[in-house]
């Protein structure tokens, strides 16, 4: 069985995740750029994954968005987001709070239709191995 440990930023929250992810949608709507403060969520899913708390469990919080099923967990001393299962049958893992590597590749990009012109636009944007010297 595949196994994937995660955590939170501050280290005080630290899972397991046993079994396989379903798909790996990174999603484009607004909800889940206000989720991340980026231009997209990475969030892996799994009907039949099961997940371990190891520690911190007191530190996980959530939050649903009223009359919607947008949902997100994340730890309330560092904020990261963290593994979902608000709902039923499903489990949502933010990629960036793996410690693991995984090999699934992105399924597919949605609600591209709500993507941030600065994302779009960004193909040409010099790229960096680590933060430059100086600004270009």
């Amino acid at each position: 069985m595949t196994i994937h440990s995660g955590s939170c930023l501050c280290g005080t929250v630290r899972f397991e995740v046993n079994g396989k992810f379903d798909s790996f949608y990174l999603c484009y709507c607004r909800r889940c750029q206000k989720d991340t403060g980026s231009a997209h969520g990475a969030n892996l899913f799994s009907q039949s994954a099961s997940i371990e708390w190891i520690s911190g469990t007191t530190a996980v919080t959530s939050f649903t968005l009223p009359g919607t099923r947008h949902s997100r967990s994340f730890c309330k001393h560092c904020g990261s987001a963290l593994p979902n299962t608000q709902i039923a049958g499903l489990l949502v893992v933010p990629a960036g709070c793996l410690d693991t590597d995984i090999s699934l590749l992105p399924t597919a990009r949605i609600f591209t239709c709500h993507q941030a012109d600065w994302s779009k636009q960004s193909d040409g944007v010099p790229v960096f191995s680590k933060i430059p010297n100086k600004q270009p």
